[in-house]
């Protein structure tokens, strides 16, 4: 039967005049074993892709806005753009759908250029704005069926890089709970 390996942390939480594991008379490994080792077992586990994640996340929704400004332009300016491919459960005037990505682009640009200025409410909105942008896409699979699929697997990419990248405001501005410690 093994026996749990003491932590660095272990002398801190022992009582007063215990021998430190790792000193003479303690249990556990040498103290040059845990000398060699980084003690920070208190600290939050970081993420080496997280500002690369913001970035990919901001592009994504500048680009995919734009690209939804011209499909509302190209909607509202000729209702004979797009065609329809059968039936659909919901369906909606051409022009009316125009208007919906038209304002679905403009407000991804903005929250695509918050998020790429490192601004705290678009991470939130963004992934708000890219729920939608996935509903109003998957609504539009009559019109453009390849496109409306590509556009919901960027926007769940978006979706996935705003909510799993690390929150950088409270690791420099601030403070982290297990700094104060």
């Amino acid at each position: 039967m093994s026996q749990p390996q003491p932590h660095a942390s272990d002398a801190a939480h022992s009582p007063p005049g215990a021998p430190a594991p790792g000193a003479p008379g303690g249990s556990g490994p040498s103290q040059a074993a845990w000398s060699s080792r980084e003690t920070t077992s208190d600290a939050a586990p970081t993420s080496d892709w997280g500002p690369g994640a913001l970035l990919f996340a901001g592009v994504l929704l500048v680009v995919g806005g734009l690209l939804a400004i011209f499909q509302g332009i190209g909607a509202i300016a000729d209702d004979d753009v797009y065609a329809t491919i059968g039936e659909y459960v919901f369906e909606a005037n051409l022009t009316a759908w125009g208007w919906i990505l038209l304002v679905l682009g403009v407000l991804a640009v903005g929250v695509g250029y918050g998020v790429l200025q490192g601004a705290w409410w678009a991470r939130i909105t963004g992934i708000f704005l890219a729920s939608l942008n996935m509903v109003a896409h998957f609504l539009f699979l009559p019109y453009t069926p390849v496109w409306s699929v590509v556009m919901v697997g960027i926007d769940f990419f978006v979706i996935l890089a705003l909510a799993l990248a690390p929150d950088t405001a409270s690791a420099s501005g601030r403070g982290n709970a297990s700094a104060v410690r």
